[in-house]
């Protein structure tokens, strides 16, 4: 009988991978132009058919790949502090004075982090209403009755909190819709808003997780898949 795990769904269908090499990061780059500049206008489009902007120089990237048919699914990077005095993360660029004036330790800043640049190609978010963010809605893993994909929002989040982990940061923001937000605390990943809803390409927030807190209310299931995915982007 086929093994029906959340690792197991998730290992058959996709590869996580590192992008460190040229051509990977390439990969993430031609993605992130698909969706944020050709198909959701949230950036201009460019010659080159690459997304890119001066937080990849200090950032650390994954991508996923859809097995059977080897075509790039989905990417995510993880922006980390370049230890510059005065220096922002794009998140406290975007929400200015909307931000609670404890949003972040300032005694961890340098070690602080942010999830970014999340985004999924179209092909792989087919459920109506899903084309208008980069992520998708992100239906329940348990719901793979009709595609897949449902497992890529919690892979990519994972892998996101792969990422963090990795790199040691004890604490790390990302600003996403407050359905992504929800999204995180159904996977058990806990991320607690900063701040006020802001426009920035629709409503969006920002959230922070702590490193004491970030695994205290994973299931077994996303546990095991997370440390997969912790020795696979190593």
């Amino acid at each position: 009988m086929e093994n029906n795990t959340l690792i197991d769904r998730f290992t058959r269908h996709f590869d996580l991978l590192p992008a460190r090499d040229a051509a990977s990061r390439r990969e993430v780059l031609r993605l992130r132009h698909a969706v944020y500049c050709e198909e959701l206008g949230y950036e201009p489009v460019t010659p080159s058919g690459l997304e890119q902007d001066e937080f990849d120089a200090h950032s650390s990237f994954a991508l996923l790949r859809h097995r059977a048919s080897g075509r790039t699914a989905g990417c995510v990077r993880l922006i980390r502090h370049p230890g510059h005095e005065g220096w922002r993360f794009p998140f406290e660029r975007a929400c200015g004075e909307r931000l609670h004036p404890d949003y972040m330790d300032p005694a961890h800043r340098a070690g602080a982090s942010e999830v970014s640049r999340l985004a999924v190609h179209q092909d792989f978010r087919r459920r109506r209403g899903e084309h208008d963010t980069p992520v998708g809605s992100g239906a329940p893993v348990s719901d793979i009755s009709d595609r897949q994909y449902p497992l890529i929002a919690m892979g990519l989040f994972l892998a996101a909190t792969a990422l963090i982990l990795n790199h040691g940061s004890e604490q790390s923001f990302v600003m996403v819709e407050p359905r992504l937000s929800r999204l995180l605390g159904s996977c058990g990943l806990n991320y607690t808003p900063v701040g006020e809803l802001v426009e920035h390409h629709g409503l969006r927030g920002p959230y922070r997780t702590q490193r004491a807190e970030m695994l205290q209310y994973l299931r077994p299931e996303s546990r095991a898949l997370l440390e997969h995915l912790r020795d696979v982007l190593r």
